[in-house]
């Protein structure tokens, strides 16, 4: 071959080894990267799980979050680059908040530890991820010679993807931050009186730190959950002479365990923080009643009711803890735009805390009666808490109701000498009487 032709061949080979290689590199970066956002998941679920658990514990939820990302790994180079597209935005998007809502929320509070590692080097390859799924859109975009249908046809794939976006990443989220991010610092006390630190063990062999203070009048109460915004109403318990007991619930501040905001599997804290009173020398065995406060009174009414141990229950600000009761509350032409949403939360916190939905607190309450129970809540209070009127009327001749106006569980700072009154004289009643 002439030198001359030679010469006129060498750049057209150039060309075609770098289109071969090229498209290598980006499919490179998202297989390191979504590997960094699986690592955080075994992590989590399997080599560092929370304290008092392990991995078998938590198999589905580890296999169930890791599954979708090894075939999300497998089909990005398999699949036309619109969905490449879309499987590295929603995967980075997820890789994030995996990471955020729990290493980040831990390192600003506690400092990091554990798999909080992990999760801090999922943030960024999860933003690599959805930066790489924007440019492989940017890259992909059709330019056909009708303006009308270009535009039309981007507005059309935007509008659907935030909706998309709308109906899956928010509940996701959500599901991952309320099983995964419980309050991690442990608050000075302030119960109006000295305490004893005590340790209380549950049914599925957890152990849970808290406070208490000895009763004066034969009388104990359980104040629920935690030990931060608990404490005002522990303070005017103790100052009438109830033993108080305070202490954090599973995967919070010092305790064992996986956390879950929505209190999903809660009600065995409550019957060993039962069984701890029993034991007291101080308490009266059939005068150990309960106060729960938003979830934890959503709590206190199934312990309530599925232990008649608790001779009474004050109950502020319970609401619906999954879909099933956020439709019972609702009729369907009000939430059907969010159902998706609503669906995809209850089963996502399902697989993420590895536990079912409870029943509904309108199947449980009427398993309180005969004994009294008092329903706090707050119609403008911030918090949806519809339910209450419904619950009062299924529990039984001895409940009582008190429709408040105050913020979610704040009546005792807005209403300090009616709460007093009321909650005191309804446990007064109760436990005393």
């Amino acid at each position: 071959m002439p030198e001359s032709i030679a010469l006129m061949h060498s750049p057209t080979a150039t060309t075609t080894t770098t289109r071969t290689l090229g498209p290598a590199s980006p499919t490179l970066v998202f297989r390191v990267a979504i590997g960094l956002v699986a690592l955080h998941v075994v992590d989590d679920s399997f080599l560092q799980p929370p304290e008092g658990t392990n991995a078998a514990d938590h198999l589905v939820s580890g296999l169930a979050t890791l599954a979708p990302i090894l075939l999300a790994a497998w089909a990005y180079p398999r699949v036309r680059a619109g969905a490449a597209a879309a499987i590295a935005i929603f995967v980075g998007l997820c890789g994030v908040l995996f990471g955020a809502v729990e290493a980040g929320y831990f390192t600003v509070v506690v400092g990091p530890s554990g798999d909080d590692f992990t999760g801090l080097v999922s943030i960024p390859a999860g933003a690599v991820l959805v930066g790489l799924g924007a440019w492989r859109l940017w890259r992909s975009r059709r330019n056909t010679p009708n303006h009308v249908w270009r535009y039309g046809r981007r507005v059309l794939i935007g509008a659907v993807a935030i909706v998309v976006v709308y109906q899956t990443v928010p509940p996701l989220g959500w599901a991952y931050l309320a099983t995964h991010a419980a309050r991690a610092e442990v608050p000075a006390a302030d119960l109006g009186a000295a305490h004893e630190d005590v340790t209380l063990k549950t049914s599925d062999g957890l152990e849970l730190e808290g406070w208490y203070v000895p009763s004066r009048n034969g009388a104990a109460v359980i104040v629920f959950p935690g030990r931060k915004r608990s404490q005002h109403h522990a303070r005017m318990l103790v100052e009438h002479g109830y033993g108080v007991l305070l202490f954090d619930r599973r995967g919070e501040g010092a305790s064992e365990g996986a956390g879950n905001m929505f209190g999903w599997g809660g009600e065995r804290d409550i019957f060993a923080a039962i069984d701890f009173l029993e034991s007291r020398p101080d308490v009266d065995p059939d005068r150990i009643g309960g106060l729960g406060l938003s979830v934890g009174g959503e709590l206190m009414l199934q312990a309530a009711a599925e232990d008649d141990r608790l001779a009474a229950v004050v109950s502020e600000g319970a609401g619906a803890r999954s879909m099933k009761e956020q439709l019972q509350d609702h009729p369907l032409s009000e939430v059907w735009p969010i159902l998706p949403a609503l669906a995809l939360q209850t089963g996502a916190a399902a697989v993420f805390s590895d536990t079912m939905p409870p029943p509904r607190l309108t199947e449980l309450v009427p398993g309180i009666a005969p004994r009294p129970a008092l329903f706090i809540w707050a119609p403008d209070g911030g918090n949806i808490e519809t339910i209450n009127p419904r619950l009062h009327r299924l529990a039984g001749p001895k409940a009582e109701i008190w429709e408040i106006d105050a913020p979610h569980i704040e009546g005792i700072t807005t209403h300090p000498e009616e709460y007093d009154r009321r909650v005191v004289g309804f446990l007064d009643r109760a436990l005393l009487g």
